[in-house]
């Protein structure tokens, strides 16, 4: 009504437009992808690009503060396209017209791109250097470490780890505010860690190879290639990031390898027991990317592997955090037992169930028909915004409000922008920060318990 009548006879076809334009603007940036995805180039730029974006959605309290500050929104954005519909009906009916444009334009790139998806790449034909192993584990390793570097899946697993793990600590500098810098490379390894948890998924019927491997020299084998690409990079990183800061280096020291190894021995643990069935790499079609056809459960098992991960360093970290450099031993030998104890269960749990999950990979079902034991079940709508919260948010006490408040009060860094414990006086700084870091705790314990109820009952 403020805007008149002629701002109501505006606002409906600005509406249609614009909703055009957001549903075209979809198709056209997925028939891209798709197009970029052919490729290793393509992958490992749309790695970075989703590793960018996600750590910006993770670290989005960082630019509530930076725009707080300034008291408004840019006002550059009111020009973006997605303004465009506002601005017509204020009046400005240039931007009606330009939406009408964007619309034709982004009709033709689509049907360009429907049209250059019917046609298939033809695959390489350039020699490869044949592998050399003397006994069986060396030949998994070579294998792995040959899939590391030409599947698509896996240059995009790898660049969206680094990428992430990089700017999600990277993006407080932004207010000048340093301290995260240290766990790129620990959040890097956990990410990881959290993408490749389908390890055995993503092979497809091709698992019947893996069958004629002896178990403990296949899982050995993707355990020691997991570690040679992921760990030199999650070390550089930590040290080069650490260094920018001056610390904590007992921290990080203690953390990094705790988190390698509990990594290299809970991928393959969880992609055994939780396997998800993937689609063989001849299959994936316009998007290579695509692994299954169980997105949710693929989700489900990544947050379950990130929280696993969290665990299995926080022995280390509560170690250096309490007595400081002796932490570091805590963290070398907790990481060789979870490499080498979830390495053992994973073993036998391939011996004995190889053939099952070949079936599973090959028809989709499992034997006794049960659902996997990430897929979402069942639940009320609440309960499921709930489990959600819980999740998603629960890093934000555990991680920011926790770990980093401890940092910084440690440092003696003070009265630091929304980092509650530096606020507080000197005898709450302490609590507070470990108050925090159980909140975080208690709300993944609740999300995942929630879960696991309603599992049960599904079951019953």
């Amino acid at each position: 009504a403020r805007e008149g009548v002629v701002g109501a006879l505006v606002a409906l076809p600005a509406m249609v437009l614009q909703l055009a334009v957001f549903v075209l603007l979809s198709k056209v940036t997925v028939g891209l992808l798709g197009v970029a995805l052919g490729s290793r180039i393509g992958a490992i730029g749309a790695g970075v690009l989703n590793g960018v974006i996600l750590a910006f959605l993770g670290q989005s309290w960082v630019f509530a503060v930076a725009f707080g500050q300034g008291g408004q929104i840019p006002a550059f954005v009111r020009y973006l396209p997605s303004g465009w519909g506002l601005l017509a009906v204020q009046g400005d009916h240039l931007a009606l017209v330009a939406m009408a444009v964007l619309v034709v334009l982004l009709l033709a790139a689509w049907a360009a791109l429907l049209t250059r998806r019917t046609g298939r790449s033809r695959p390489s034909t350039r020699g490869r250097r044949p592998m050399r192993a003397d006994t069986a584990r060396q030949a998994v390793v070579a294998k792995e470490l040959r899939t590391w570097t030409r599947d698509l899946v896996r240059n995009h697993q790898l660049t969206f780890a680094l990428a992430y793990g990089v700017f999600f600590a990277g993006t407080p500098l932004l207010l000048g505010i340093p301290d995260m810098l240290p766990l790129a490379g620990p959040v890097f390894i956990a990410m990881a860690a959290a993408m490749t948890a389908n390890s055995y998924g993503t092979d497809g019927t091709a698992h019947w190879l893996t069958l004629m491997t002896p178990g403990a020299s296949d899982v050995r084998g993707r355990q020691l290639a997991w570690l040679v690409t992921v760990g030199p990079v999650g070390v550089v990183v930590t040290v080069a990031f650490t260094m920018v800061t001056g610390g904590p280096w007992p921290l990080v020291l203690a953390v990094t390898p705790a988190l390698l190894g509990g990594g290299a021995g809970l991928v393959l643990l969880v992609s055994v027991y939780g396997l998800v069935p993937g689609i063989d790499p001849r299959n994936r079609g316009g998007n290579p990317l695509r692994t299954s056809e169980d997105d949710g459960t693929q989700t489900g098992m990544a947050y379950l592997m990130l929280l696993l991960v969290a665990c299995a360093a926080a022995p280390a970290m509560a170690a250096a955090l309490l007595f400081g450099w002796w932490g570091v031993p805590v963290g070398l030998v907790t990481g060789v037992l979870w490499y080498w104890g979830f390495g053992l269960l994973a073993e036998r749990r391939l011996t004995a169930q190889g053939p099952e999950l070949l079936q599973l990979m090959r028809t989709g079902r499992r034997p006794d028909d049960r659902p996997s034991a990430f897929t979402m079940p069942k639940m009320s709508k609440p309960r499921q915004a709930l489990v959600t919260v819980c999740v998603s948010l629960g890093a934000i006490p555990l991680i920011p409000q926790g770990v980093v408040a401890m940092v910084m009060t440690a440092q003696g860094q003070l009265r630091h922008s929304w980092f509650l414990a530096t606020y507080m006086p000197p005898g709450l700084r302490w609590p507070t920060a470990v108050g925090m870091m159980l909140i975080g705790l208690a709300m993944y314990v609740t999300g995942f318990r929630i879960w696991h109820q309603a599992k049960k009952a599904e079951e019953a």
